[in-house]
């Protein structure tokens, strides 16, 4: 494997790319892996917790939407190959989320309609003996909650260990993203020469009008898609059962996703075609950030109730 990345690394400096071109394929290569990545942790965390209560529905529905109309916008633009391939790519792992989501959240409704019609049904009537039930009720109920704030008071700590765990990862999205970008360009991926987007040939082009379009409600989806789950967290006073490493690697995604279309082609009219596209990418690191505060925040409320032994 070595060999291989280094025999192409070799190839790349006899027969270079243009520098703006090698970047925009690498920055987006890095974003592609980013976000294939990017739902793995949010869904191992509710297969863990066997629950997607920490994640706000309309944050996942509003993202969806906002994934779709930026697939067909960029269709119709001609974008960079990789803002074509995420997209596709990203509606089918909303889609995946979404439906874990729905499964969870249907199944423990179900469950504690079940308990509460248990536990209605075995309630004990007014001749049953009272001082069994108070020598062991509050003892039974002091357990459970000391157990139930325990766990919640580790669930948004951030430790070290997982903080460097996290950095590991981006790290290894990164070199993962550069890596895959030389074996494509090995194997003549980027030999072919393409028209630059947004030439004189494309002007008043109906579908670039319509993709443009498209390109800007998609960027006003992602820019509120995470207000949902922002006031989620907010009036919740809680992070749990986020992953933190999945908004790390959409801050990565959008990062270097903005990059890459910017890199592709500084032409006027490419950049304004890429403008709604590169607004809902870079725009949402903002929200990304104030997630990313929310954790911090949430974490030290989470340690000062944490009980003492």
């Amino acid at each position: 494997m070595a060999s291989f990345v280094f025999q192409a690394a070799m190839s790349v400096a006899s027969h270079p790319p243009p520098v703006t071109l090698a970047l925009s394929g690498v920055f987006g290569s890095i974003s592609l892996v980013a976000w294939i990545c990017v739902l793995l942790p949010q869904l191992f965390a509710n297969f863990k917790a066997q629950s997607a209560d920490g994640l706000s529905m309309a944050f996942l529905i509003v993202w969806l939407l906002g994934d779709a109309t930026n697939l067909v916008g960029a269709l119709f633009t001609h974008l960079a190959p990789t803002a074509i391939a995420l997209p596709s790519y990203f509606c089918l792992a909303d889609l995946v989320l979404i439906a874990q989501c729905v499964y969870y959240n249907t199944r423990n409704k179900r469950r504690a309609a079940e308990r509460r019609a248990q536990a209605q049904a075995s309630e004990p009537s007014e001749d049953a003996p009272l001082l069994r039930r108070q020598d062991s009720a509050p003892t039974t109920s002091g357990e459970a909650q000391h157990k139930k704030v325990t766990a919640e008071a580790g669930t948004d700590v951030p430790d070290s260990n997982s903080f460097s765990q996290n950095i590991l990862s981006l790290v290894a999205v990164c070199v993962v993203g550069t890596v895959a970008w030389f074996i494509s360009y090995k194997a003549g991926a980027w030999d072919a020469e393409e028209p630059v987007p947004g030439g004189p040939d494309e002007a008043n082009n109906p579908l670039e009008w319509a993709g443009l379009a498209l390109g800007y409600i998609s960027a006003v989806l992602y820019l509120c898609a995470r207000l949902p789950q922002i006031y989620k967290n907010y009036k919740e006073k809680s992070c749990e059962g986020l992953a933190i490493l999945f908004f790390m690697l959409s801050l990565t995604g959008n990062l270097t996703y903005g990059i890459s279309l910017i890199a592709y082609s500084q032409e006027k009219k490419y950049l304004l075609n890429a403008l709604p596209f590169l607004l809902g990418s870079l725009g949402t690191i903002v929200e990304d950030s104030t997630i990313f505060i929310q954790f911090r925040l949430y974490s030290k409320n989470k340690r000062r109730v944490a009980p003492v032994e």
